[in-house]
């Protein structure tokens, strides 16, 4: 991955993780543009390839064989990737809208959503029928039906129906037949068969595969017929109702489980945006892939029509269109002409057929068998490993990150390695350098402070939670915030700050945020009042003011949930996002929860699972699955406040959060936090620890991470933590014991429970959404010269 410290000047957003847009990554990874900050945006962490799924379907591929994982492959890309679905568009402001998170802006956008589901105008589909489309949503939908399948009496017979009798949903009925006949061992549950199938194929059409020719038809009549799979041509299906479908002929049908495969739909709100649709409810885009109503906005695959080449839509079409539009994105931001992609007139098929065998088809010609096969596994294996298996990139001349080697020269990929010969030549020329860029020096002055204009339009959006103790705030502009402290409470402080260590700027400002509240929750306190301080990357001041307002948008989503007020705060200028609070919070003296407070036969209690720090230094390495890190990023997430009061509710002695120093460091202060004077001479009485590593929660993928070596850059300071060790070469060799050292952000309570109480608490815990709460150990009374801490 290259990375550039030139300040933001443009932004380019991608919008859906298609086959054109994973191109489009891997070639900004190779050759990106100084100045212009690359996003995309994805409702899926890991994008089908459509050539590999009826091969999944068929049981010969695994999920992860068939899927292109974008959260490393945008890392490589030195993009951002933003988990989340885009629901509309403001083509005015040139923002896209999305579900969970504030709008998005962009100074060129490209789309690659796919298409829907094209049911429109048949009753009663919508909510009965498996769509087949959008792909990125089939995986779970087939998992379902799958399993509804598999749960009928193995004597039954189950009745499938496949609209649509195009390359697709032949080759859909012939892999489903041979995976729901031949289950993987252990799939299906003990003591069960595999049901009798009977599959029931529709077309409104005369023939199937219309589009193919007389030989490729007349080869899956064949098979078709062979596999005993019922054909009903001419069938246009009208209506779909609870057990079955009718037909326009009259002809009606029961069935247990329909799955539709017919022809794409549009997406609705491209439309509804105002940009240019045909008839059909398309993106209409000229062939230099550039919407014809609104510059700046490209759309490709499924989604878009091309009006000067109209095509069938195929995943072939949109992998041939990444090239040029990765071309055409660079030309537009560099304010150079676009130019124009001509996709093939013919092309080849490759259809499976169920077991190891497939079809090769073109214009006139068509071939059968396993050899076919193997040809087709090559092509698409060899495409998913091209996104999935990236090449390391040295981050600068001369240095690498931690634990990346560079490329020697010789082994360097060029940009146009995954290119097509015919674009290799053009697209040389496109990737030439942006011009040089002189923004106005940052001097530093005044604190090198975010411009008032910028900091304006961040605020604008911001609604700070009220609080009748807050008697001066955001709201006021003062130079200071005031508040009140009620009568019989205690005010406590603490504050925390540091760099972003992901690219989204609004789940980093909520992770920041329930970060700072972890220590102010530890003690059992309520959050009152928090002043930010950021630090936000050079930019225009556009791309200043949309950091900002992302990164405190998110962090106000925290600061209000629990309560707290944001005050005030303070933003520099940098290199990088920062972020950091100071907070305060109220609590009653009696029930202030302290790190000292063990006492022997307590039981220790861990609210949530170690493992961010190695999660987090192998996503900088592009070495993560993009589902290990959203279940890292929802853990963070989790607000501690319940599970403080569930502590509270069940008597617990002593508490801290489990944070930079790792689980060993932060219990090694509760022990030393819990120690008891003893008489001159005399060494301190208190606690020992006998340690269950085994029953200690992880997140997934952290413990093998750490068997591979791949820690955080704060580990080996941990590491000084292992002299409270007893036992040490023991120790050491337990699969989880560098996760003891593992720094934490947002981590969960570590906390002590009088053993009565204990199993209680973690059954409430669970029941609270602390799924990995778990009970990891008991403090037992210290042993005179021993280490502090047994791993049993």
């Amino acid at each position: 991955m290259q990375q550039s410290h030139a300040p933001i000047s443009q932004d380019l957003v991608l919008v859906g993780g298609g086959h054109a847009h994973v191109t489009v990554l891997k070639q900004w990874g190779m050759r990106p543009l100084p100045g212009a900050r690359v996003t995309l945006i994805s409702r899926d962490l890991q994008a089908p390839y459509s050539g590999m799924l009826p091969g999944c379907v068929a049981g010969h591929y695994a999920f992860e064989e068939a899927h292109i994982d974008l959260r490393p492959l945008c890392r490589f890309a030195g993009a951002r990737f933003f988990h989340d679905e885009v629901v509309g568009m403001d083509a005015a402001s040139k923002r896209v809208l999305c579900r969970n998170r504030p709008p998005v802006t962009y100074d060129a956008l490209s789309i690659n959503i796919g298409a829907a589901p094209a049911m429109a105008g048949v009753p009663g589909a919508v909510g009965k029928v498996t769509p087949v489309k959008p792909i990125d949503g089939f995986w779970e939908n087939w998992l379902r039906l799958r399993e509804r399948v598999w749960g009928r009496d193995g004597g039954a017979e189950v009745r499938l129906g496949i609209v649509g009798a195009g390359a697709g949903g032949v080759e859909l009925a012939l892999a489903l037949q041979h995976g729901l006949e031949n289950p993987p061992p252990g799939q299906l549950p003990p003591g069960r068969t595999p049901p009798r199938l009977a599959l029931h194929l529709f077309t409104d059409g005369p023939d199937v595969l219309v589009a193919h020719n007389f030989l490729a038809r007349a080869k899956f009549r064949r098979l078709l017929a062979e596999r005993g799979i019922n054909v009903h041509l001419e069938h246009k299906v009208v209506e779909v109702h609870p057990g079955g479908l009718r037909c326009a002929n009259g002809r009606a049908f029961e069935l247990d489980e329909i799955l539709w495969a017919t022809g794409a739909g549009a997406q609705s709100w491209p439309a509804e945006a105002g940009l240019a649709v045909d008839e059909q409810g398309f993106i209409k885009v000229r062939e230099t892939l550039e919407s014809v109503s609104h510059p700046g906005v490209f759309a490709v695959g499924d989604s878009a029509a091309v009006v000067e080449h109209p095509r069938p839509k195929s995943g072939v079409f949109a992998v041939r269109q990444g090239p040029p539009l990765w071309s055409n994105l660079r030309r537009k931001l560099l304010g150079r002409p676009l130019k124009p992609f001509r996709p093939q007139r013919a092309f080849l098929s490759l259809i499976a057929t169920g077991g190891k065998r497939a079809v090769a088809s073109r214009s006139w010609w068509a071939l059968e068998g396993v050899w076919v096969w193997v040809w087709k596994d090559w092509i698409d294996r060899r495409f998913v490993s091209r996104f999935n298996r990236l090449p390391p990139m040295p981050a600068a001349p001369g240095a690498a990150p931690e634990g990346v080697s560079p490329l020697p020269p010789e082994a360097a990929m060029s940009p146009e390695a995954d290119l097509p010969p015919e674009a290799e030549a053009q697209a040389a020329r496109d990737s030439a350098p942006a011009p040089p860029q002189n923004p106005a020096m940052r001097c530093g002055g005044c604190g090198a402070k975010v411009g008032v204009a910028a900091l304006e339009q961040a605020l604008a959006g911001l609604d700070p939670a009220a609080r009748a103790d807050v008697l001066l705030g955001l709201r006021d502009r003062d130079d200071a915030a005031a508040v009140a402290v009620p009568a019989g409470k205690i005010m406590l402080h603490s504050v925390d700050f540091f760099p972003a260590f992901m690219d989204d700027p609004y789940l980093f400002g909520q992770v920041a945020a329930n970060h700072a509240l972890g220590d102010l929750r530890a003690m059992g306190a309520e959050p009152q009042t928090a002043l930010s301080i950021a630090v936000v990357p050079y930019g225009s001041e556009k791309q200043m003011a949309e950091t900002l307002a992302q990164t405190l948008q998110g962090a106000l989503k925290v600061l209000n949930e629990a309560g707290a007020a944001l005050v005030g705060g303070h933003a520099s200028e940098g290199e990088a996002l920062s972020l950091g609070f100071a907070v305060n919070g109220l609590a009653d003296q009696e029930r202030l929860l302290r790190k000292g407070g063990l006492r022997p036969g307590d039981l220790l209690a861990l609210t949530q699972p170690l493992g961010v720090g190695a999660l987090f230094a192998a996503d900088m390495r592009c070495q993560a699955k993009g589902p290990w890190i959203d279940a890292a990023l929802a853990s963070m997430l989790q607000s501690q406040g319940p599970a403080a009061a569930c502590l509270l509710a069940h008597g617990a002695t002593a508490s801290t959060d489990v944070t930079g120093f790792g689980l060993l460091g932060h219990l090694l202060e509760m022990i030393e936090a819990s120690r008891a004077p003893g008489r001159p001479g005399d060494e301190p009485a208190g606690v020992h620890i006998e340690l269950d590593l085994a029953a200690v929660p992880v997140l997934d993928g952290a413990e093998e991470l750490a068997a591979r070596g791949v820690v955080s850059s704060l580990h080996p300071r941990n590491l000084h933590f292992r002299r409270c060790l007893q036992d040490l070469a023991a120790a050491s060799k337990a699969p989880r014991y560098p996760l003891l050292f593992d720094p934490q952000t947002a981590g969960g309570l570590l906390a002590a429970i009088p053993a009565a109480q204990a199993p209680a608490c973690v059954q409430a815990l669970r029941q609270r959404g602390y799924a990995q709460s778990a009970l990891i150990g008991r403090a037992v009374p210290a042993g005179a010269g021993q280490p502090p801490v047994a791993l049993r």
